[in-house]
């Protein structure tokens, strides 16, 4: 088993409260309800109770590449905004992976906004699989237009995915 580590960093106007609401918790709801709602046809919680250890399972819409994934989620830290989820099952693994575990986490800008860095994105490759640049290349540009898209429904809707922390 090989494993091929990437990162991205993303700037945003939205609080880290707030994005990570909206990307940890009400994350289903926002892209299958709201922003996309042909993107993903249902989202079922197979084991555990939304917490570490949990999985879900995402079956998506018509006319998309990929038919379902299933995600563990590995970690949640609402007081430090970071979150580990893996992608353990589904057509997004392309037969030639284990699994890809992301670790993403936000942190406050100077300018009031928030900083998401998605840092460490681990593809688990299967063998001596290589991975190409311009399938990771994909796999950013996805995550990116999801993001922008939850940006700009939050940006929108000022009162949506506000947070109490403790």
């Amino acid at each position: 088993m090989g494993v091929f580590t990437d990162n991205m960093e993303v700037t945003t106007k939205i609080p880290p409260t707030r994005m990570f609401r909206a990307l940890v918790f009400d994350y289903d709801n926002l892209i299958s309800k709201i922003i996309v709602p042909k993107a993903i046809q249902n989202v079922e919680l197979i084991e555990g109770d939304g917490g570490p250890g949990s999985i879900k399972k995402i079956t998506f819409g018509e006319g998309s590449q990929v038919k379902y994934v299933k995600h563990k989620i590995e970690a949640i830290d609402e007081k430090g905004f970071s979150f580990n989820y893996s992608v353990i099952e589904g057509d997004a693994l392309m037969n030639n992976l284990e699994k890809i575990s992301h670790d993403i986490k936000f942190m406050a800008a100077p300018d009031g906004g928030s900083i998401c860095k998605i840092g460490i994105s681990k593809h688990y490759t299967i063998g001596d699989i290589y991975i190409k640049e311009e399938d990771v290349k994909a796999e950013k540009e996805r995550a990116l237009g999801l993001f922008k898209a939850v940006e700009a429904y939050l940006l929108a809707n000022r009162g949506a995915c506000k947070m109490k922390i403790d």
